[in-house]
This record gives structure tokens, C-alpha cells and sequence, in this order.
């Protein structure tokens, strides 16, 4: 669900390759429908929908593993945004993803990767978007550097070219404003350096195209076919008045804030020529997907490179982790917390929770929740990462109700049940020796929860009991009852 278009992508993985099924691509311009302060108009928000549910008559019967929805910087940055969301998975029939920008990034160089030459030579991969360009340096399969710039096509046609006038000064100020953008990345990534350049997506493609029907390169972006363009257009001073061959009409009205990011790009990095991708985002998602089904997916690199970064005692954690997901196999279907979602949220946060012990023992919870909320992770949607935050600030002393419920309204109660789970493994797991963890058998039923220990364990562990004491008044602060004996 991007700024400037939706797209749906139906694939199948077949003999080593990636078949396309069904490709399809309806132009929305979600950012130009959000007003000053972030809000989508009505009319975007019934284009929006309606292009959804016409994508749901596809999406809609298949099963969730099997299809990822995600929305970008126009989502990111849309206020008052729960209620579109909720609309828009009603239509679609599957939850939508936000994504932040570098997460964006990534996806986008998943997908561009795969339609080059394998090797091991630096690239530089650029996308222009509806609202932001994602620009990654990578090498071979992965990407080294990703950035994101919150400038694209949508959002300088709406504050330079809104009435359709292109003329020298505006296309000077749309330039500026998005080599402003640009200059903070720029000595960091000719630092990494880079071999190629490859281009993807709409606005790329469109600027290709139309180079390449005007004589001014061939398959390809140059910086001095650029500028004829660029001059060709201003000469004009509108780009309704004239006839670029091969610019697709739902393009025209956001080309030239495309081709004002592209020149300042080109400029800014001393790029002479940017080779062209049919691969981008939506590939790159359809790789990233079936990647969590093999020995890939980045969202599990990302909790390893945690665990090492932050030094967690990984001894501790494996308890920790075995007793929780002994408690959910108990408890998983009469909890409705069954789906793999939960198993995966629940298994993160048992090997992370204690990654706040590295700044300092007190409220370590709260530091660990923190650093979860704002690291870059890579392979999770901005909402998985607000719920493994919240697991970790609530897996000890108050239960994180306000972080819980903040989580949109569809996943507050599962979430909670969650946290359940991981405070009694953290909870039995109290001495850290990994050897005197009792054999709990658990019930439950709605918000009541029943633990069943072994006769005299509690007797000989007075500090755990005294533990679900404070457990128990905790828990029903947050409206659960446990009973234990």
C-alpha cells in the first residue's frame, strides 16, 4: 500500500524461481490525500478502500501465512490511522503491515537482488516513491546501508507543481528542497562505495521509458539525457501541454516531482548513469515471506544480533522460553492464542527480555522496552515490534497495560494473554539455576487462570511463593484472576 500506488502480487515459488500469477497495480495517491496535519480525506479514503476490496476478492480465501499486506510512508506518517487500517483489513481479509522506512529499504533491496547476476560487487539501489525514496547500498544479496528520505514524487508535486505549472524556479526549489533530503546520507554512502547502480519502481521505470523513446538513452537513466528532459520540461512549463512518449497518463501528474528527485540524487552522488529494476518492494516482500519458511527470515537474524549485541544470559533465556511455551501448549486454543503470531511474539520475548540488564539493573525492563521500541529490526512490522516492546516492559513487577493496549484493538487481548505467559516463566525461573522448575499444569478459563504445582514445591520455595502473591494482585490490576496450590 504505498504513497503514490497500491499493488497486489500473486506468486508461486516453482522450480527455484518466482512465478508471477497475478500482477495488478491501481494508482490511489494516498499522500496526496493527507492534509497538514496527516489526515486522510474522505474521498482518499474511499478511492483507498474501494481499490482494497477489489483486491479482497482475490486476497480474501487465502490462508494468512500466506499473504503479507504492507503499508508505507503515507501509513507511516497518517494520523488518526487505526480506523483506516481496521477498514482496510476488513476488505482486504488480512492484517496490514506499517513498515518503517529502513524495514522499507531493505524489502526493496530483497527484490532488486534477486533480478541481478549473483555475486559479491557493491551496488546502489534506488527507489522514488509516492512519499519518501528509499536509497541501500548492498552487497550481493544483502543490504549493508539502507536509508530513508522523506521526500518523493506525491509529496513535491503537491508543494511545488500542484497546479500543473513547471517552470524553472519551481523545479530549482523542488531540486533544493530534495537535495536538502539527500545531503545528511551523502558522505555516508559514498563512504560504502558501489560498483552499479540499479533504479526500481514507478517513477524510475517512467523516467526510463521516456529517455529512451526520446533517443536520450537506451534501458537506462542518464544524467545527460536527464537534463534535456529536465530542460525540455521547464521549456514547456507544464506537463499537461506536452507530449512525452511513453509517459503513462495516471504518471503525468506526479512525473516531474519524480524527476526533480532523480536529477538531485544523480547530482548529489555523482551518478552519471542508474541501470533499471522491474524487481522492488512488492518482490522484495514476496522473498522476504517465503524466506520465514526456511533458514532466512531476517526477523530471527535480528533477535540473535540482539541477543549478542545486548549480552544476554542465553542459558537463562532457553529456560525461560522452555517453560513459556510449555505453559501456551496448555493453554493456546482455549486462549484463542494458537496462530504461529503468538508462539513467534511469545518466543522473541522470553530470548530478549532482559536486554535492559546491559544499562543498568534498575528498571531494566523498562530500558529493554525502550531499546526494543526503537531499534532498527529488521523483518518486523512496526506493530510486532510495539508487541515484543511491550512484552518486555511487562514481563516483571506492573503489567504493561498502557503499552499493551495501545497495540491495535484486534490484538490487545491476545497480547495480554501473552504476557501472562512470559511473567510466569520469568516468574519460576526465579533462581536462574534452571534446575528446580516445577511441572506446572495450567488452566484457564476467560480471565481465570489455574496453576496446579507439584505437593510441597511452593513449601520449599518460599521466595517463588511469595512472587505469585504479588503476582496475583498484579494480574488482576489488569483484570485476570489466578488461583495457584
Amino acid at each position: 500500500m504505498g504513497s503514490n500506488s497500491f499493488h497486489l502480487l500473486v506468486a508461486r515459488w516453482q522450480h527455484g524461481q518466482l512465478v508471477t500469477l497475478d500482477r495488478r497495480k491501481e494508482t490511489v495517491r494516498l499522500a496526496a490525500d493527507l492534509d497538514d496535519n496527516s489526515i486522510l480525506s474522505e474521498d482518499g479514503t474511499a478511492r483507498a478502500l474501494a481499490c482494497l476490496d477489489r483486491f479482497g476478492e482475490i486476497l480474501r480465501e487465502m490462508p494468512h501465512e500466506s499473504v503479507r499486506v504492507v503499508g508505507t510512508n503515507a501509513m507511516r506518517r497518517m494520523k488518526q490511522g487505526e480506523a483506516f487500517r481496521d477498514a482496510a483489513e476488513s476488505a482486504l481479509g488480512h492484517p496490514v503491515e506499517i513498515i518503517g522506512g529502513r524495514e522499507e529499504a531493505r524489502l526493496i533491496y530483497l527484490g532488486v537482488s534477486h533480478s541481478l547476476e549473483r555475486g559479491e560487487d557493491r551496488r546502489l539501489v534506488i527507489d522514488i516513491g509516492g512519499g519518501s525514496t528509499e536509497v541501500i547500498v548492498g552487497k550481493g544479496p544483502q543490504a549493508l546501508h539502507r536509508e530513508s528520505l522523506e521526500v518523493g514524487c506525491v509529496v513535491l508535486n503537491k508543494r511545488f507543481f500542484f497546479d500543473g505549472v513547471v517552470d524553472a524556479s519551481r523545479f530549482r526549489e523542488a531540486e533544493l528542497y530534495a537535495e536538502l533530503a539527500i545531503q545528511p546520507v551523502v558522505a555516508l554512502l559514498r563512504s560504502e562505495g558501489w560498483e552499479h547502480v540499479i533504479g526500481c519502481s514507478g517513477s524510475v521505470r517512467a523516467i526510463a521509458t521516456v529517455l529512451q523513446n526520446s533517443g536520450w538513452a537506451r534501458g537506462a537513466v542518464s544524467l545527460e539525457g536527464l537534463e534535456k528532459l529536465r530542460s525540455k520540461i521547464i521549456a514547456a512549463g507544464t506537463l499537461n501541454r506536452l507530449e512525452l512518449s511513453g509517459l503513462d497518463e495516471d504518471r503525468r501528474p506526479v512525473f516531474a516531482g519524480g524527476l526533480a528527485v532523480m536529477h538531485a540524487l544523480m547530482k548529489s552522488l555523482d551518478l552519471k548513469v542508474v541501470e533499471v529494476s522491474d524487481m522492488a518492494l512488492r518482490e522484495g516482500v514476496i522473498f522476504d515471506l517465503l524466506g520465514r519458511d526456511g533458514e532466512t527470515d531476517a526477523r530471527v537474524n535480528s533477535i540473535k544480533a540482539m541477543i549478542d549485541r545486548w549480552r544476554v544470559d542465553e542459558v537463562h533465556a532457553r529456560n525461560v522460553l522452555s517453560t513459556a511455551i510449555e505453559l501456551y501448549r496448555q493453554i493456546a486454543s482455549n486462549w484463542d492464542i494458537h496462530s504461529m503470531y503468538w508462539r513467534d511474539g511469545l518466543t522473541w520475548g522470553a530470548q530478549i527480555h532482559e536486554i535492559g540488564l546491559q544499562i543498568s539493573h534498575d528498571s531494566y525492563h523498562k530500558h529493554g522496552a525502550y531499546v526494543v521500541a526503537n531499534a532498527d529490526l529488521a523483518g518486523f512490522a512496526r506493530r510486532d515490534q510495539a508487541l515484543l516492546s511491550a512484552l518486555v516492559a511487562g514481563h516483571r513487577r506492573k503489567f504493561a497495560l498502557d503499552s499493551l493496549e495501545a497495540l491495535p484493538a484486534t490484538m490487545v487481548t491476545p497480547a495480554k494473554r501473552v504476557s501472562v505467559l512470559l511473567r510466569l516463566a520469568v516468574l519460576f525461573n526465579r533462581s536462574r539455576k534452571g534446575t528446580d522448575i516445577p511441572n506446572v499444569l495450567i488452566q484457564v478459563d476467560g480471565p481465570t487462570i489455574q496453576l496446579k504445582l507439584p505437593k510441597g514445591w511452593l513449601d520449599e520455595h518460599p521466595l517463588t511463593e511469595g512472587d505469585l502473591v504479588l503476582e496475583k494482585s498484579a494480574l488482576k490490576a489488569a483484570g485476570f484472576k489466578l488461583k495457584y496450590g
